[in-house]
């Protein structure tokens, strides 16, 4: 179980939830997922917001416990997103006297959700605007397009806790015994990886921060070496590589091209080649393909044509990587057809309709099954991929 205590002050209430299989809908999180809450002890109490309806009994409980027969003044909504405001109206039925604190933009969104009066209950923030609990004072950031809208960060002045919202969070429940670092970068690139100009605007503000802690809404607390973290997000934001490396994104249909790029797996390494990483995208992860194609420098698309068109797993595969703004990569092709091949034409002009990114040696064009000449220019794109 990861550490949840903040401060003797600012105390979780977070919820894990193991019980759910996807995120989003999309995201296959194997190991759950936690949703974050905090409540901050004080002259006056500030809750930070909500969870999903999914733990809302669990949540709610937690809540009383912690103010122990005292009831909150305020409820900070950093994001609207249900994950994370799906009690709004829960704890605003439960506590009459609270008052919602957040952005003019979350007050609008407010009734496309909920149903209830919001009469005198809420009090509108803007950007720097600070809101004192006694000794503890709040203050607030917008974070426009991260990766809502309305989102914006809070900032404890006092003990120097960031509450981040979706900011620095993860897949993965407390409870699960695993790196941050991947299921941060999955989580990343797939959610918000689109808008890297609005994280680096938020990093930015950040940056004027003295930071102690991290608060995220999913994932744990933040609390040691936090120049990793904000160092991963300042190159993930950026669309730069990690590190070198190859990724091979496979789409086979009867296994010939999956076959072939399994043997140029082993020609990459056994020509030296490090950190190669093969996808077979019609049944691998798609969120860690598109995550890992982020984290290498170099991907190789091997694909074969159906129906005139792209098999759809890699169709699905080059969309995902569109829409999250994929740059900055060198990418090699591979393609496979019996009769009319068309992959190769479809993969390339994916590419180049993304930024920076540079096509290394030929395209390879395998009729049905690899022949002799196709090892051939194998190696030989090897060759181009390791000389990049």
């Amino acid at each position: 179980m990861k550490d949840t205590t903040v401060t003797e002050s600012i105390l979780y209430v977070g919820c894990d939830d193991r019980s759910i299989d996807l995120f989003e809908s999309q995201y296959h999180v194997p190991n759950g997922v936690s949703y974050n809450s905090y409540v901050i002890m004080d002259e006056k109490i500030a809750v930070m917001d909500t969870t999903d309806p999914r733990v809302t009994q669990e949540w709610l409980d937690k809540v009383e416990e912690v103010l122990a027969g005292r009831e909150p003044d305020y409820l900070v909504i950093n994001h609207m997103e249900p994950d994370h405001a799906g009690n709004i109206q829960k704890i605003a039925e439960k506590y009459p006297k609270m008052k919602l604190v957040s952005n003019a933009k979350v007050f609008t969104m407010l009734p496309q959700f909920f149903d209830f009066d919001l009469t005198d209950r809420t009090i509108a923030v803007k950007e720097g605007d600070t809101l004192t609990l006694g000794s503890h004072t709040l203050q607030f950031f917008l974070a426009p397009m991260v990766h809502w809208p309305e989102a914006m960060v809070t900032y404890e002045q006092s003990e120097k806790v960031l509450f981040s919202a979706d900011g620095f969070g993860k897949f993965g429940a407390l409870d699960a015994e695993e790196e941050w670092t991947d299921e941060a970068r999955r989580y990343f690139i797939n959610i918000v990886g689109k808008y890297g100009a609005q994280v680096q605007a938020l990093l930015k503000k950040a940056a004027t921060l003295d930071i102690a802690m991290i608060c995220p809404l999913h994932g744990p607390i933040l609390k040691e070496n936090l120049g990793y973290y904000i160092g991963k997000y300042l190159t993930w934001s950026s669309y730069e590589p990690e590190e070198k490396g190859i990724v091979v994104a496979c789409a086979s249909i009867h296994g010939n091209t999956k076959r072939a790029m399994q043997k140029f797996v082993e020609i990459l390494k056994e020509k030296g080649a490090e950190n190669v990483v093969f996808f077979d995208l019609a049944r691998d992860d798609m969120a860690e393909a598109v995550s890992c194609a982020y984290r290498y420098d170099r991907l190789v698309l091997a694909g074969a044509t159906y129906d005139a068109s792209l098999f759809p797993c890699m169709e699905d595969f080059l969309y995902h990587l569109k829409i999250k703004n994929f740059q900055n990569r060198k990418a090699a092709i591979v393609e496979n057809g019996t009769w009319a091949p068309m992959a190769g034409k479809l993969m390339k002009a994916y590419l180049e309709g993304m930024k920076n990114v540079e096509l290394v040696g030929d395209v390879v064009t395998i009729k049905s099954s690899m022949s002799e000449k196709n090892l051939e220019e194998l190696n030989a794109l090897a060759d181009a991929l390791l000389a990049s």
